[in-house]
């Protein structure tokens, strides 16, 4: 709270925006501290005030990215009743997001997969926190008796990320600018298809 009173934090969000921009144009590992400080309008040595080196501005990046994520998501399915009506808003939601910034989108779904280290690590933190609400829900249609109740719910929760993942990273990949959210619907009724009690 006092970094946000004294404008730390913004400083700090105002650098982290400016990293997406410059990671997505010139790639991480061609990305420079100096072109970052350049583009948050900062002296190069602020940076450093903030962060140790760029590793660490990417990792406070995604951080920062899926906190507010998962802060809203989980508020959007609180609206929510039924196991498949969440299901079907978290796609909707997950694909509106990552649209809804092409830098940012880029940096996530190219940039981050260079490095196994930093995916082992994002893999055990924040990331594990998204699976596990997509587990929860597909946990609850499965107590609903909705959907099939033989299949791991850990399981298909990644199941379902991938499908999500694999259209993002085809959106970014294709440089075509469709609005990334009008293929939730599609992902979902496959998906959901497939775990429906018989």
């Amino acid at each position: 709270m006092a970094a946000k009173r004294n404008g730390e934090g913004d400083k700090r969000e105002q650098i982290l925006r400016a990293a997406a921009t410059v990671f997505a144009s010139k790639g991480f590992f061609g990305a420079r501290v100096s072109e970052i400080a350049a583009k948050a309008k900062v002296a190069d040595g602020t940076i450093y005030l903030y962060f140790k080196s760029k590793e660490e501005i990417l990792a406070a990046l995604f951080a920062l990215a899926m906190t507010q994520f998962l802060e809203r998501a989980r508020g959007e399915l609180a609206t929510l009743e039924g196991a498949q009506a969440r299901l079907e808003r978290l796609a909707q939601f997950h694909l509106e997001q990552v649209g809804s910034n092409r830098d940012l989108a880029i940096v996530f779904q190219v940039e981050l997969r260079h490095s196994q280290k930093f995916m082992e690590r994002v893999s055990t933190t924040i990331l594990a926190d998204y699976l596990k609400l997509i587990q929860q829900v597909i946990g609850e249609g499965q107590a609903q008796g909705v959907w099939r109740k033989e299949l791991p719910a850990s399981t298909m929760a990644k199941c379902f990320f991938g499908m999500l993942d694999e259209m993002a990273t085809n959106w970014v990949l294709s440089h075509r600018q469709y609005p990334l959210g009008d293929l939730a619907p599609v992902v979902s009724d496959l998906f959901i298809g497939g775990l429906r009690a018989r």
